[in-house]
């Protein structure tokens, strides 16, 4: 058995995405067979649970739909003001800036493809993470934790207008790479982020950084609140022998 998060827009009250935390049967390995087995039986206990939600996404490159395949952070493409297309994984990776180099914007090459930009081995022998920096000028600190990673993917589905219509019939979304234990950002978040904004009528806050920042402020922005909120339940519990 298995934990992992199921991210839920949430159209009304101070919380932009609900995050739950589902239990399941997972299925180890690393063919993607085993996965899309993880992923029916993840989705399967959610539906379960849940009297609300009829229509859920898997938001990774082993989706069983295409739609979830290319919402991935490796498919998904964004567009600069002169033009150059290139994918959010390429992007996020090429704005990080660490004590010993960086940003590596070489990693936005054609040439290079998401995979090899998230295993550049200078992402993990340059030193800590101080922040980011996109398009040479626009810096982006640490805090709040998911804020860039999340800006950059919700301004990348935006412009993939494409796709909205058929994403907006989904109401939850799993990501069944993502584990809250080892990872902080996650795509099937900031879509579901995305979902909720489109649907709030806030998508005015999604272009300018200080404008996408007051969310975090104004909202409670948090996608592994579900897992903290375990976590802590845990250590009460271990506490009380």
């Amino acid at each position: 058995m298995a934990k992992r998060p199921v991210y839920t827009p949430c159209i009304n009250g101070d919380t932009l995405v609900e995050v739950k935390l589902v239990e399941f049967k997972f299925y180890s390995g690393l063919s993607l067979v085993q996965k899309q087995a993880s992923i029916r039986s993840l989705h399967e206990a959610f539906l379960q649970s849940s009297t609300e939600v009829k229509y859920i996404l898997e938001v990774s490159s082993k989706s069983e739909d295409s739609l979830g395949r290319s919402l991935s952070a490796f498919n998904l493409m964004i567009t600069n003001p002169s033009g150059k297309r290139y994918s959010v994984e390429q992007a996020y990776q090429s704005s990080k800036v660490f004590e010993k180099g960086g940003p590596f914007v070489d990693l936005m090459n054609e040439s290079v493809s998401s995979r090899q930009a998230k295993k550049d081995e200078r992402l993990s022998t340059s030193g800590e993470l101080l922040q980011f920096v996109w398009l040479g000028n626009r810096q982006w600190d640490l805090n709040p934790k998911t804020a860039f990673y999340d800006w950059l993917y919700v301004n990348a589905l935006n412009q993939n207008k494409h796709l909205h219509d058929e994403l907006l019939q989904f109401t939850a979304f799993t990501d069944i790479e993502f584990n809250p234990k080892n990872s902080i950002n996650c795509q099937a978040y900031a879509v579901a982020l995305f979902v909720c904004l489109h649907k709030r009528g806030l998508m005015d806050k999604i272009g300018n950084k200080d404008d996408f920042l007051t969310l975090y402020d104004d909202y409670k922005v948090d996608n592994t609140s579900a897992f903290n909120k375990s976590l802590q339940n845990k250590r009460q519990l271990d506490m009380l022998g």
